[in-house]
């Protein structure tokens, strides 16, 4: 099983989850710092991520586990609210800068490429105090940030992905509440958020493009998490139209608008706004793009990073209770094959990503593609087995090299994550 010569493999890690260091060196805090010291049922026995793998202190080791792997990638994100305490570029933490320096040509003196990521889910809680993905002030703030980075290490960091998993951050913070601020805003809060994280998105490719790139010639996209949707039924008309529309709401959502034509799905439009006349809304509860603000939005990706855990069968399941919400929305019930082996909420089938990524290859004119996340939850520490992630991940790479034969542009892989 040989992968086409240039393929990348690497790993991916998120500040929060590794660094620690929670208010070290001048770093102020984030929303996540603030969500998990109010403890409480919302975080499991109460964990933080004040010390977490302790990346902050101990990033040797982890090149030394880099290298040791022999990867040729490694994907990490920048903490905002390290760089920029209070999030904005009125105070500047050189300390901030000086651990990322190191990182980074740490990373390329050892002939790692980095892929930076400025923002994973842990905004500045000086910016969630102000709104935070709610307000449409946060574009213009998220914009200052990023040239702030392009600016700061762009002279040797030349894949960027603006935001992580954009779909999931609306939905886990912003419509359930799941995720910090922790304040539900059913069926309207998810679709603000998403819609200034799309445009918040666009703009700073816009600064990279006519800012940075004709000297830093890197490139810049954003990472969007999908699964794969398949019919319960697949003679079932209404269980295939299920399917699509999980598609379209999850993956398409944002694809569409930064890779096509600057617009939500139509399928997601004529959705929202018939569930949202049933309940009594005036109009739609998904925001609309002005003509300037779709060509504003429309082409800003230079690659198509995608990330995949799992899949789930999908079957058409009315509305009937006029709930409102992200997940009531879409009309859907999910749940897996009673065959499939699964750990933690993962369900291993390895068939989905092949199948996604030729949807994304036939649906995006056939893009480059990153996988930047992939994986499979560890589970109890004390008692892990590993066969089973070993068995996930062979499973996995037969069904990228089985893809070749459709010619996609697949060139890298990272699995999520290097610590844990």
């Amino acid at each position: 099983m040989a992968f086409p010569a240039g393929f990348g493999w690497g790993a991916s890690t998120a500040a929060y989850q590794v660094e620690g260091g929670w208010d070290a060196d001048g770093k102020g805090p984030s929303v996540w710092d603030t969500f998990t010291h109010q403890g409480g049922e919302r975080v499991f026995q109460n964990q933080t991520g004040d010390v977490a793998c302790g990346s902050y202190t101990l990033w040797e080791e982890d090149l030394k586990c880099i290298k040791q792997l022999g990867l040729t990638h490694y994907r990490f994100s920048l903490s905002w609210s390290r760089l920029l305490p209070d999030g904005t570029t009125g105070f500047i933490n050189q300390k901030g800068i000086d651990y990322y320096n190191k990182i980074i040509d740490d990373l390329l003196t050892n002939g790692v490429i980095p892929i930076v990521t400025l923002y994973h889910f842990d905004l500045p809680q000086a910016l969630e105090d102000k709104g935070g993905w709610l307000s449409e002030a946060i574009i213009e703030s998220f914009d200052k940030y990023a040239r702030f980075c392009f600016s700061t290490f762009g002279d040797r960091v030349k894949q960027w992905i603006t935001i992580n998993e954009p779909n999931i951050l609306a939905i886990m913070a912003y419509d359930l509440g799941v995720f910090p601020p922790g304040v539900p805003h059913f069926g309207t809060g998810g679709y603000q958020a998403a819609h200034n994280l799309i445009k918040a998105h666009a703009r700073s490719w816009h600064s990279y493009d006519s800012l940075f790139r004709k000297e830093q010639k890197g490139m810049v996209s954003l990472a969007i998490f999908a699964g794969w949707a398949e019919p319960a039924d697949t003679n079932s008309v209404s269980d295939q139209e299920a399917a699509k529309r999980a598609i379209a709401f999850c993956l398409d959502f944002f694809a569409k608008p930064i890779f096509i034509d600057g617009d939500y799905p139509e399928v997601v439009k004529s959705q929202i706004a018939f569930m949202s006349k049933k309940q009594g809304y005036p109009s739609s509860r998904l925001p609309e793009f002005t003509e300037e603000e779709k060509r504003m939005i429309k082409g800003t990706a230079d690659f198509f990073a995608v990330q995949y855990y799992t899949s789930r069968l999908v079957k058409y399941q009315e509305n009937k209770k006029e709930e409102v919400g992200f997940l009531q929305d879409v009309e859907l019930q999910v749940f897996p094959d009673p065959s499939w082996k699964r750990l933690d909420w993962v369900y291993v089938v390895p068939w989905g990503i092949r199948k996604l990524l030729k949807y994304i290859k036939d649906t995006y004119n056939n893009p480059v593609i990153y996988i930047t996340e992939n994986g499979l939850p560890q589970g109890d520490p004390a008692s892990l087995d590993d066969t089973q992630r070993w068995e996930y991940f062979r499973q996995t790479f037969q069904e990228l090299f089985k893809g070749t034969s459709y010619k996609w542009n697949h060139i890298i892989y990272d699995f999520f994550g290097l610590l844990h």
